[in-house]
């Protein structure tokens, strides 16, 4: 136990984040450009940032500005208006919008000089075969498949008032990642998909942007959102924000999309062009990237593992002495499995902000079931008779639990860490949408930009380390269980 805890206290220390200015960035291409592009302008102003990448969709990053753990990141109106702002007008102006954020501490840059709005899309040869011109039109054919992102089935501007303004109750719409929605409709799998305006795919895949004729979709102008206390602490970085105002405008950004998703170049290069500015030197080769992503993997995972195994194996141990309170206590870790993956990771947010302390939180919690419970059933499955020996012998209760019970349960003990051990290799990968990186950050990098070799460069190591990880744990196991049992158990 007390290894346990040493590799704990050198193990926290490195999952630290630092405490620089923080841009963030949705999970799309648009959003990491125009983070890298704050970056950029912030470096011109001679302030440094840190562009946390990715962070998953429009909840958690406006969770993240809200207590401080990001500084800044791109936004939209029509998102403020319809998603985040409620009683607000559809249609207010920016003006309006920096007088409704200001008592929440938050402001807004005026308009960077471009809208990406919401609208529906068809490949055209298939909405030229339907008659398919308007939103409207889609009624009329209720064997339409849609395929739509996770956040739009969602959201107050997405797909349940679409459906209630064009009365398209007979539709029943898949959700779907947005940047594997445009493959599916390529494909035939789905006829139409939500998009963006600025989408480089929608030149790409041929597709025809539907008309909005009920104008349910409202305005949404690129701006960025930043703590608004950085005006006294920290007025470089807000002016660096307020230059880029004004000077991207559509048919830019939507060349810097294609660049990033259709000619897999760095959007740090592409923000560097657009700004005439130098690239960057980029010495992140294959090795030095999986190097710098296995600490962090191994981090979350080792850490996250250490810390259950001390509260686990202890209530295991209350379970199976008192079986009253062993049910609820197995009961209540059994719960916390149930809970998805993703929502475990954002419900840590408010506590512990982004990056690596809520996702060590959350693997913790999955990590405590398989634990608990082979605790539990190892304990409860020596023989009647060997513990009754052992009380016939007079041993005081902590001796023969650490003698005679935990030597027998170790077997099944090991078996429940090692099970958690692999959980939490293979669940670390959603780590990467709060920032906590690991080998989740290249395959979300990856699927979105459709890059099979990025993927892998995550996928292929986590499968490995669940590998390296189940066969250390087998190895453990035979050397901690006595070489009786281990007779025994061979016979």
């Amino acid at each position: 136990m007390k290894h346990v805890l040493l590799a704990v206290f050198f193990l926290l220390p490195a999952l630290a984040g630092a405490t620089s200015l923080r841009i963030g960035s949705k999970q799309f291409t648009e959003s990491v450009v125009l983070g890298e592009l704050a970056r950029r302008e912030a470096l011109q102003a001679g302030v440094t940032v840190e562009h946390k990448r990715e962070l998953g969709g429009t909840a958690i990053l406006w969770s993240a500005l809200q207590h401080g753990d990001i500084d800044a990141y791109p936004e939209y109106t029509g998102t403020l208006t319809q998603e985040l702002l409620k009683g607000i007008d559809p249609q207010a102006d920016i003006a309006t919008l920096r007088l409704r954020l200001a008592p929440m501490g938050i402001g807004i840059t005026d308009s960077l000089g471009f809208d990406d709005n919401y609208a529906i899309g068809m490949r055209a040869q298939r909405a030229g075969e339907l008659g398919i011109r308007r939103i409207s039109d889609l009624s009329a054919h209720p064997q339409l498949r849609l395929g739509f992102s996770n956040e739009f089935m969602d959201r107050g501007d997405g797909w349940p008032g679409l459906r209630q303004r064009y009365g398209l109750a007979a539709l029943q719409p898949r959700g779907l990642d947005h940047t594997l929605s445009y493959r599916a409709l390529a494909s035939g799998a789905v006829d139409a998909i939500d998009l963006y305006s600025t989408d480089a795919e929608i030149a790409y895949y041929h597709l025809s942007v539907l008309e909005d004729d009920r104008r349910y979709f409202p305005r949404y102008q690129a701006v960025f959102l930043y703590r608004l206390a950085l005006e006294r602490d920290a007025p470089g970085f807000v002016g660096a924000l307020k230059q880029l105002a004004g000077r991207i405008d559509e048919p830019a950004m939507r060349r810097m999309n294609a660049e990033a998703k259709l000619e897999g170049q760095r959007e740090s290069d592409i923000a560097a062009r657009f700004l005439g500015l130098s690239p960057e030197s980029h010495d992140d080769g294959f090795w030095t990237r999986l190097w710098h992503r296995t600490r962090e993997h191994v981090g979350l995972a080792a850490a996250s593992l250490a810390l259950a195994v001390l509260v686990a194996v202890p209530l295991g141990i209350v379970a199976a002495r008192w079986r009253r309170l062993g049910q609820l206590v197995v009961g209540l870790t059994g719960v916390l499995q149930t809970v998805p993956s993703l929502a475990m990771f954002v419900f840590m947010i408010p506590l512990f902000g982004i990056g690596a302390w809520p996702a060590l939180a959350a693997l913790f919690l999955y990590s405590l079931l398989p634990i608990v419970r082979n605790t539990h059933a190892g304990l409860l499955g020596i023989p009647l008779e060997w513990r009754e020996s052992a009380a016939a012998l007079g041993l005081p209760w902590l001796t023969r639990l650490r003698w005679i019970e935990l030597p027998l349960a170790t077997r099944s003990i090991l078996a429940g860490i090692k099970t958690a051990s692999v959980i939490n290799v293979g669940t670390a990968t959603l780590a990467a949408l709060i920032g906590a990186g690991g080998y989740g950050q290249p395959i979300l990098t990856g699927i979105r930009l459709n890059d099979i070799g990025l993927i892998l460069e995550g996928a292929v190591p986590a499968a490995l380390l669940a590998i390296m990880v189940q066969l250390l744990f087998e190895g453990i196991e035979r050397w901690l269980t006595p070489r009786g049992l281990r007779i025994v158990a061979r016979e």
